[in-house]
């Protein structure tokens, strides 16, 4: 088994002007691989200690698959979730769970903004589908992989890792995240979340 980088499904420059062409060039072709490189050599490195018989550094090891792999998925998710005919507001079905889940869009919004805002450091704001409760939830990630509840599926990421956005933002992250939804592909997080449903932990 191992993990490719998947191709963008737009140009570098579609996203503009909410995300500038050079930073879409560097996140996926640099960054987004380095995830699936280090996904890959955690899992040859497992394969020789399982042949070996050698556990000596599995934890660290085990460390760095969670924190490569969870960057490979949340990666492959993001660039899916945006879309340069994005924005707006969700509608149909979606829109009504929506409103089920969190009491209103505006309120939606404002909780994962508030999210990713203050993820510390380099982390992700995240929708979730949480399969125990069969619902939706908002929650924020540092790294790629700490403090993101088990059970879950991600709906809608947006990082904010500083090589997202510097470039063009500096260190205003609330300005990117603010122009973030401008780009989201509804249509995706809609499909994801219907791929959810019924799929509940017992």
């Amino acid at each position: 088994m191992t993990y490719e980088l998947p191709d963008l499904p737009y140009d570098y420059d579609a996203l503009e002007p909410s995300i500038d062409a050079r930073i879409m060039e560097l996140h996926h072709d640099k960054h987004h691989q380095s995830y699936v490189d280090g996904a890959n050599s955690a899992l040859e490195q497992l394969e020789s200690m399982r042949e070996s018989g050698d556990f000596g550094d599995v934890k660290g090891v085990e460390r760095n698959l969670a924190f490569n792999l969870s960057g490979h998925v949340n990666h492959t998710v993001f660039w899916r979730n945006m879309s340069p005919d994005g924005g707006g507001e969700p509608g149909g079905e979606f829109a009504d769970a929506i409103e089920a889940d969190f009491g209103s869009f505006d309120g939606f919004k404002s909780h994962f903004s508030a999210a990713a805002m203050n993820a510390e450091g380099s982390g992700w704001g995240m929708l979730l589908y949480d399969h125990v409760g069969d619902g939706m939830i908002v929650a924020a990630a540092e790294n790629h992989q700490n403090q993101t509840p088990q059970g879950t599926t991600p709906l809608l990421v947006l990082d904010v890792w500083e090589h997202a956005y510097y470039l063009q933002y500096e260190n205003n992250r609330g300005e990117y995240i603010d122009n973030f939804w401008d780009v989201v592909d509804w249509d995706d997080v809609a499909q994801r979340y219907d791929d959810c449903q019924g799929r509940t932990i017992q």
